[in-house]
């Protein structure tokens, strides 16, 4: 199987690459994490290179392009921590494109598309516990529509963001909702998260919705898988530019009057982070190939992926604070950054144990080696 990138693809990569080094540096990105944590300005630039469209197909405003050409794009993010939630207008578009109305594709697609609306996924309350099958959130009919009485929680973005897909039980069935953040009974509360973004809980009081689709367990695996593939392509991302990071400092570090890097023992700590890396990329890879899977091997290839990943972005994480000391837990280093960063990640859309626990659970006598 031939894994390299197309031409088209490589441009892509190039692109987003350099609008990281010069338009989002530390500097900028210091400015962005003072002020709260997410920038208008820089979802805008996302969005005039046309990457808030990728997934979105032709017919509504977008690029049609697939998994592959979003997992490029985020590996570049990852690389430079960016703290807008691109992911987001994924994981939206991908679940309204697949099982949203024409009215509500046309309504709002193109919007996601142009970035004229940053619409994020709203499914988290504290008793799930990484599972989708729980949602305390309630439905009814309201006239020509619906009104939604939900408490959400860790929303990306959620005080910034123009509307919201929500889960909610409509008739004893979990239902996908798009509820506008200026219609009446929303509330948020904004706070900065661990790797420096921004989140908010959302209050819904009999808040009007539009209805996505009734099939709503279906659609919110579609929605964390297309997630946790993010998540993965993010992460490697930012392993990749940790690693780098790392070597950088141990040749120009001294002790005993030579370079760290020729100490034997943290060199061989340097190859074992970049092995962690490229099974993690591995991993990634298989991950955005998996999306297009039947739901039951495309839910199972995901959680492998997330432990994979999880395992290597705690180890890379962990080698690079140890192998930089003292300077690696502090805020004016960068690297400390990407250690929270990678943190955070690992417990995205499901930490390593859950999913751990989902591989196990689902696992037959032949492990899916043999047909």
């Amino acid at each position: 199987m031939d894994f390299d990138f197309s031409d088209d693809q490589l441009a892509l990569r190039d692109a987003v690459a350099k609008w990281v080094e010069k338009s989002y540096d530390v500097e900028r990105r210091k400015a962005i994490v003072a002020a709260g944590g997410f920038d208008r300005g820089a979802y805008g630039a996302l969005a005039e290179l046309g990457l808030t469209g990728i997934c979105i197909d032709e017919d509504h405003g977008g690029l049609g392009m697939g998994p592959v050409e979003a997992m490029v794009v985020l590996e570049e993010l990852g690389r430079g921590i960016v703290c807008e939630p691109l992911a987001q207008a994924f994981v939206t578009s991908t679940v309204i494109q697949a099982h949203g109305s024409n009215e509500v594709k046309n309504s709002w697609l193109p919007k996601i598309a142009s970035g004229q609306a940053l619409v994020v996924l709203a499914q988290q309350e504290r008793p799930a516990r990484y599972r989708l099958d729980v949602c305390e959130a309630k439905a009814v009919k309201a006239g020509a529509g619906y009104a939604l009485i939900a408490l959400k929680n860790i929303v990306p973005a959620g005080d910034q963001a123009d509307a919201f897909v929500v889960p909610a039980m409509l008739d004893g069935q979990l239902a996908l909702f798009l509820v506008e953040r200026s219609a009446q009974g929303v509330a948020t509360r904004g706070y900065p998260t661990q790797d420096e973004a921004r989140a908010a809980d959302l209050k819904l009081d009999n808040a009007p919705a539009q209805l996505i689709t009734t099939d709503g367990l279906a659609a919110l695996q579609l929605a964390s898988d297309v997630g946790i593939a993010c998540t993965c392509a993010l992460g490697v991302g930012a392993m990749d530019q940790t690693l780098k990071l790392t070597v950088e400092y141990m040749n120009q570090r001294k002790q005993f009057g030579v370079l760290i890097a020729s100490f034997q023992a943290l060199r061989h700590r340097v190859a074992d982070m970049k092995m962690q890396l490229e099974l993690a990329r591995s991993m990634s890879y298989y991950a955005t190939l998996k999306l297009g899977a039947p739901a039951a091997e495309r839910g199972q290839a995901l959680s492998r992926a997330k432990v994979q990943l999880g395992q290597s972005m705690r180890f890379v994480g962990q080698q690079s604070v140890q192998l930089h000391g003292g300077i690696g837990v502090t805020d004016e280093y960068i690297g400390s950054h990407y250690f929270k960063y990678l943190t955070q990640l690992e417990l995205s859309w499901g930490d390593t144990l859950h999913h751990l626990g989902q591989v196990s659970e689902h696992m037959t006598e032949t492990a899916g080696v043999f047909v």
